[in-house]
């Protein structure tokens, strides 16, 4: 009983604390882009002064079942969250992360907007790409540890960094990808100059756009985190690799033009998934 209230309360504290880190990094990201680019730009608090004013407009749907699917999309990212916060599968983790992502493509596509069908359609396309990246990093985390335990991965001896220096590279294009920075933001864009028609997010509005943009920032800190497991040991270690991504992922949102979805499937198939699938031999021969 003790180890079940336990972990509610870890929950809790992570479904509270993770929000407030994901809009704080969404503001530093705004803010560090703004520098590069030689403007002020906006507080560094703004995404939350966004997210309560969507919060105050009126909730206009297109269809009864696109706010459901919203909820899912919310729902589905908490408890990816709180499993990897949980130490617990992290190839359910995975396909629990997928159906968040699956439940915002039906959101998008319950709706007549040809914008917001084509903006899904291209969701997939990112999904398809990057999925294969994320199973092969659970394969190598298996080939290391002997387990899909999160909780093995920070007992282990030896850093998965290590072990896997090739499946961290390519979850780098995932996290180009999932954070929706350029060259692969051609589904939806942070970007404001691209806000007019947003694709995948175009039919949604207020609360609902509120809901998505909250759901992202649990994405964010669920992302860093595993980037942080690849060396959980000192934590502190981890934190500051995460850190280090967080800022050659601006860095690259920067330097780099918006790249067609064929250029996006070639370059992480051949690079990402060449890579990973390079380390998992490796790792299954030595």
């Amino acid at each position: 009983m003790g180890a079940i209230i336990n972990n509610i309360g870890i929950s809790a504290v992570a479904v509270i604390i993770a929000p407030l880190l994901g809009g704080l990094l969404s503001g530093l990201d705004r803010k560090i882009t703004a520098r590069m680019q030689n403007r002020m730009g906006p507080p560094v608090f703004q995404p939350f002064y966004d997210f309560f004013k969507l919060l105050g407009k009126e909730g206009i749907t297109v269809n009864q079942t696109q706010m459901a699917y919203v909820i899912g999309h919310f729902l589905f990212m908490a408890a990816s969250l709180i499993m990897l916060v949980l130490r617990q599968d992290m190839l359910m983790l995975i396909f629990i992360m997928a159906f968040s992502s699956v439940s915002l493509i039906m959101g998008a596509m319950s709706v007549r907007s040809p914008y917001s069908k084509i903006g899904a359609q291209r969701e997939i396309i990112q999904i398809m790409a990057y999925e294969p990246v994320m199973l092969l990093m659970v394969v190598g985390v298996y080939l290391t540890t002997k387990s899909f335990m999160i909780e093995s991965i920070i007992k282990h001896d030896t850093p998965l960094l290590y072990n896997l220096p090739m499946v961290f590279l390519s979850l780098l294009f995932v996290m180009t990808i999932k954070m929706r920075k350029s060259p692969f933001d051609f589904s939806a864009s942070h970007h404001a100059h691209q806000e007019l028609i947003k694709g995948l997010t175009t039919e949604f509005s207020g609360p609902q756009l509120a809901i998505i943009e909250l759901t992202h920032w649990y994405e964010l800190v669920l992302l860093f985190g595993l980037i942080s497991l690849f060396f959980a040991k000192p934590f502190w270690v981890g934190i500051l690799i995460a850190a280090a991504s967080f800022f050659m992922e601006i860095v690259i949102d920067n330097i780099s033009a918006r790249m067609t979805w064929k250029w996006m499937l070639k370059a992480v198939w051949l690079l990402g998934i060449g890579a990973a699938m390079t380390n998992i031999i490796w790792l299954y021969l030595r």
